[in-house]
């Protein structure tokens, strides 16, 4: 191959040759026929007469063949591709996958896309501590849906990529920055919907290795086997298991991660098809502290903004700022059966059941005191037992697990009639969550004997036999969602025009556990949810489209129960089982190019919002749990681009940026007063954001640098305090080797993450609604708080080497 490269131009994937016999495959003008021998072939060395300065034109489609299947060819380099929806989307290929480290997040991945603005805590992407904004909503307004199986945390909505996948196994991840597919099983999706997808499994038997070694002492292995097809039966599956471990870049700690990802598939007949797919995942991570703006300032990434590296229980914290305190330990199981049936020639039928199971402790350190406490709203009339309590005080981790099994379906019926596409379908969700507030003794050296808190031994247990709890819910929650559509096509399927309504149906029924006023918590809520889109095919480069979407975000499950202080029994949550749904309506218009070379969009949006509500975190005894604060109307508008330039001399360019003018429709009611907040720019809404990716392959080196500014974005309702903007860069560096025996296309990489070593706040974790003392409309002095900001990861490099099989 290296010779017919010497003697080759690439000219949009057509390889022209001159004088290359061995390649000929077409030739023009026709070559007259040579003598036939008389058993009617031709003998071998018989030579071919051919025209002087004839040209023989060899196609083929520019891929490369590497590891990890084939790539190449993609405009941007994998970060963009044509696209017909008739909404906003854009979609990431493996081409792009495959030049990541292979450690990063799904949110790490599509950091470059228009809209999207990733909070991250550590470089590699093994932190749990992460958030993606799109257009300026958080993550728990955006759907997560694996193949049609949603992927959503059932009771915080929070999406948590690095569970998701191996990179490995990723065939392609699209961002909807608007809203999300009329089918897609998700209840919080008005900020748009991230869809992952899995290779399928190969045709052929075979498989792939990888082994990373990087900064912080990191150390990733991954290994997948493909069966290829299994005897004659028409299936072929894969499975992939992985384990990665790095420290902790800016404190003490070390995170562990197993994963198993597999893919079975059966097709047959026309277009039938059944897959069965699935993801295990066990984790411990350690804990990034998110910190104030004033800490920042004075310590930087060091020092008191990290936690402790030892336990000390006489320090100013009674050593409750000890990291082992602050481990996240997580295991979870996925299983879906995405399938697809042809009925008739013009009725197919879709349904995906799926089942989930995940269990997990978000702990953190606090002090409690050995006689009056409470269970709930209970006086307790003796003293608690807490192995090393000194004058009646013992500094102990507060446990919050959270145990979750979820199963469901969605099913719809495609019927093709004439120039319509009727779909209608329906989506059933079932979930049970149970989340307690346990407490565990520390011995002398802090370590916790189980960060699990998966039993009650090895708890604080009262005299009678019970844990004493700080919470105790449980909460059955099932949704059902009826939806119909229709996809017109006229003008020659020139336009398209797509009308869809869905009616969503969420019942929440709890218990809280607790002594107290409140035993049972319901919740039924049901929206309508409308959408009209249209595309316009101007000719075969030129696309125009329009959509009309509405979307809505159910309150988190929190907002159903009373939590209490077990050292005073003070109510520290109260129930709000009124807290009404987020709805949206957005808008959006757009022009679309996709030429030889060029890809590129233009997308104008506007969103209007009711009962917006906004993510943040909250100090439950000690543990940070998610909770949101309900910030009435707001509107956002803005511009969104995007273009990539198919390999060009091997060199694929892609831009991308962003505008965005996002405020506050209304004042906001604080302690009985009003904050002056009509007019203000909403939280988490960077004005300007802008990427730069740059990305050369020629099949043997390659290589991908990248650039991503993050304007300045307001971390308070009252725009009294704010983050300052960013910018990161990224590089990869490769090489690709010849097969060596059964090492097929091995190839080495070098990742460099936030090559400039930039220390910067990477997103806004608490918003609050005011960091300086305000005067209420009414006169009243309204006390400031100060919101927390996530600390974003240090210089990195990961060495790969990979290989098929």
């Amino acid at each position: 191959m290296k010779r017919m490269r010497r003697h080759a131009r690439t000219l949009s994937g057509v390889f022209v040759l001159s004088h290359i016999p061995a390649l000929a495959v077409a030739a023009s003008p026709p070559v007259p026929a040579a003598p036939a021998a008389s058993s009617g072939t031709v003998p071998e060395g018989t030579p071919v007469r051919r025209p002087a300065g004839e040209r023989i034109v060899v196609t083929g489609d520019g891929t490369f063949a590497t590891a990890n299947g084939r790539i190449g060819n993609q405009p941007g380099g994998g970060l963009i591709r044509p696209e017909t929806a008739t909404r906003s989307v854009s979609t990431l290929s493996a081409d792009a996958i495959a030049r990541q480290a292979p450690s990063a997040s799904a949110f790490d991945m599509v950091a470059l896309l228009p809209g999207a603005n990733v909070s991250s805590s550590d470089p590699l992407g093994f932190a749990a501590q992460t958030n993606l904004n799109v257009r300026g909503l958080s993550g728990d307004s955006i759907g997560y849906v694996l193949e049609g199986m949603p992927l959503n945390d059932i009771a915080y909505y929070s999406g948590y990529p690095g569970q998701f996948a191996d990179n490995e196994n990723y065939d392609e991840i699209a961002l909807a920055q608007g809203s999300a597919d009329l089918d897609s099983p998700v209840l919080n999706a008005s900020g748009g919907l991230m869809s992952l997808r899995f290779r399928d499994p190969s045709h052929d038997a075979g498989g792939m290795v990888d082994a990373s070694y990087g900064s912080y002492h990191t150390d990733r292995a991954f290994a997948r086997i493909d069966t290829g097809e299994i005897g004659h039966s028409g299936i072929r599956a894969f499975v992939s298991y992985s384990h990665g471990e790095t420290s902790n870049w800016r404190g003490s700690g070390r995170d562990r991660r197993q994963h198993i990802d597999f893919k079975a598939v059966k097709e047959w007949g026309d277009g039938n098809r059944v897959s069965v797919l699935g993801t295990w995942n066990d984790a411990v991570t350690s804990n990034y502290p998110q910190i104030g703006m004033a800490d920042w300032h004075a310590y930087g990434v060091s020092g008191p903004n990290n936690y402790a590296s030892t336990y000390d229980p006489g320090n100013a914290a009674a050593g409750t700022d000890y990291w082992r305190l602050y481990q996240d330990p997580y295991r979870l199981f996925y299983v879906a059966a995405p399938s697809r049936f042809t009925l008739t020639r013009a009725l197919h039928l879709s349904v995906t059941p799926y089942a989930q199971w995940g269990y997990g402790n978000a702990p953190g350190g606090t002090v409690l005191s050995t006689t009056g406490n409470r269970q709930g709203t209970e006086a307790l009339p003796y003293a608690v037992s807490i192995p090393g309590a000194q004058d009646g005080m013992a500094t102990v981790m507060a446990d919050y697990t959270q145990s979750s099994y979820r199963t469901g379906f969605t099913s719809a019926l495609d019927w093709r009639l004439g120039r319509h596409r009727l779909t209608m379908g329906y989506w059933y969700d079932y979930s049970d969550d149970t989340e307690t507030q346990p407490f565990s003794p520390l011995p002398s050296n802090g370590h916790p004997g189980n960060i699990w808190a998966d039993s009650a031994d090895g708890t604080i247990l009262l005299p009678d036999g019970r844990q004493l709890l700080g919470g105790d819910n449980h909460t059955i929650s099932q949704v059902s969602a009826l939806f119909v559509g229709d996809t017109m096509s006229f003008l020659d399927q020139r336009l398209t025009i797509e009308a869809g309504f869905k009616e969503v149906m969420l019942s929440r029924d709890g218990t809280n556990n607790l002594p107290g006023p409140q035993y049972r918590s319901t919740m039924n809520v049901a929206e309508p949810l409308p959408r009209l889109g249209a595309r316009f095919q101007i000719n075969s480069q030129h696309q125009i489209f329009a959509s009309v979407s509405t979307n809505f975000r159910a309150p988190a499950e929190s907002s159903l129960y009373d939590a209490y202080d077990p050292a005073s029994g003070a109510l520290v949550n109260a129930a709000n089982t009124n807290l009404r749904n987020e709805y949206s309506i957005s808008e959006e218009i757009g022009y679309r190019y996709a030429g030889q070379r060029v890809i590129g969009s233009v997308t104008f949006f506007n969103y209007n919002f009711t009962n917006r509500q906004i993510q943040t975190v909250v100090s439950h005894n000690g543990s940070l749990i998610g909770s949101t604060v309900n910030a009435g109307g707001q509107t956002s508008r803005g511009i969104d681009v995007e273009a990539g330039l198919r390999p060009w001399h091997h060199f694929s360019p892609y831009v991308s940026g962003e505008y965005l003018h996002a405020t506050i429709d209304n004042d906001m009611t604080m302690d009985g007063d009003v904050l002056p907040t009509q007019g203000k720019t909403a939280v988490r809404s960077p004005s300007l954001q802008a990427a730069v990716g740059l990305t050369y392959d020629d099949g043997t080196f390659f290589g991908m640098a990248s650039v991503k500014y993050v304007g300045h974005q307001y971390a308070t309702f009252m725009n009294d305090e704010r983050m300052p903007d960013h910018t990161t860069g990224n590089l990869t560096l490769g090489y690709r080797m010849s097969s060596i025996g059964v090492a097929r296309h091995p190839e080495f990489r070098l990742n460099f993450i936030n090559i400039t070593d930039s220390h910067y706040l990477s997103g806004v974790a608490n918003p609050t609604l005011n960091a300086r003392d305000t005067t209420g409309r009414y006169g009243t002095t309204i006390a400031g708080e100060a919101p927390t900001y996530y600390v974003g990861g240090g210089f990195a490099v990961m060495l790969t080497g990979s290989s098929a099989f």
